[in-house]
């Protein structure tokens, strides 16, 4: 006799946690990412805090960044992980910024 198992159904509460990080992840990659990505490229390259930081921030929580680790290096990264990363950068970037730690520009 074949039994079959049927998977649970994430409650609501679960899937709208999921869909408000999926939303959060994509509105930071776009809005960090992106505005990052448009400093670069108005600024210029250097000093090196005109605009990377909030880039790789935003990349860093992208969600397609996750399933690409996932896929290539087959490490799954948790969305409080990529979080936590994405915050760490930015911290980084405004430090740097206060410290002027930049001997160029």
């Amino acid at each position: 006799m074949l039994e079959t198992v049927a998977a649970a159904e994430p409650s609501f509460f679960n899937r709208a946690l999921h869909v408000s990080g999926l939303a959060v992840a994509w509105a930071w990659a776009v809005v960090a990412g992106g505005g990052g990505f448009g400093l670069i490229l108005t600024e210029g390259p250097l000093p090196l805090t005109h605009g990377w930081y909030a880039m790789f921030s935003g990349i860093a929580l992208c969600p397609p960044t996750a399933w690409l680790v996932k896929r290539c290096a087959a490490v799954e990264l948790s969305y409080p992980v990529r979080l936590a990363t994405a915050f760490a950068i930015i911290l980084a970037g405004r430090l740097a910024l206060i410290l002027h730690v930049w001997p160029l520009g």
